[in-house]
């Protein structure tokens, strides 16, 4: 069965160009125009994944996307028509897991749903009996299969991506990874420019898990690494 992908935009041309894109790829596709439609539609059809512009009448993309979180984890990919990165940060804040800034490349839509479907079709398939792999750096404990975080024995709550980040950077202890290898790696995609995707879960991290020992750091001018 085709995974089913619900495009929320209060344009219609932007809904027609994106469900032809994603349609000749082989998705089904659903559309809403506006924010409460969009919210009980993602809740009782449970889709694949949604694309969610920020700026929709009734209800704004930040409150959908607020009040989805509270009860499921799809895939969010948010759209915004303005280039500030305070949109951007406020969404990916709020547990949107992508956005792309408006007018965009409707092939780079493609693209990116297809790479976030392909991370959550590996978790699903994981297998039911989880192994007791463990990834320990100091006071860390990281448990890949059960997708369990640790710190100094007390469970830690990450998101998808704040988990594939983490463990990313912790299976390669004291690795210096560029803002671009780490989009390649856990977002799934090759997208040189605008990093800061990678900058805001960095931030979200280093708050949950304070206490650890192990610290995230910044590697001026480079990227990010985990080190005792």
């Amino acid at each position: 069965m085709a995974d089913t992908i619900i495009i929320v935009d209060d344009e219609q041309h932007i809904i027609d160009l994106a469900k032809l894109y994603l349609e000749k790829e082989g998705f089904k596709t659903t559309s809403a125009t506006n924010g409460i439609l969009a919210l009980q539609k993602i809740l009782s059809e449970k889709p694949a994944l949604v694309v969610l512009d920020l700026m929709l009448p009734e209800l704004d993309g930040w409150e959908v996307c607020r009040r989805v979180r509270a009860d499921s984890d799809v895939p969010i990919i948010m759209l915004t028509a303005r280039s500030d990165d305070i949109d951007r940060i406020v969404g990916l804040e709020l547990g949107a897991d992508d956005y792309l800034t408006k007018p965009f490349n409707p092939r780079e839509l493609v693209a990116r749903v297809k790479a976030i479907l392909r991370r959550t079709e590996k978790r699903v398939s994981a297998p039911d009996t989880p192994s007791d792999r463990i990834i320990t750096v100091d006071n860390l404990s990281i448990f890949p299969d059960r997708r369990i975080v640790t710190v100094g024995g007390e469970n830690v709550g990450l998101r998808v991506k704040e988990f594939d980040l983490l463990a990313t950077l912790a299976e390669n202890k004291g690795m210096v990874f560029t803002r671009e290898k780490l989009l390649d790696v856990v977002w799934g995609y090759d997208f040189a420019g605008e990093t800061r995707t990678v900058d805001v879960h960095v931030a979200h991290l280093r708050h949950k898990l304070q206490g650890m020992s192990p610290t995230i750091e910044t590697v001026w001018g480079v990227g990010y690494r985990l080190d005792s």
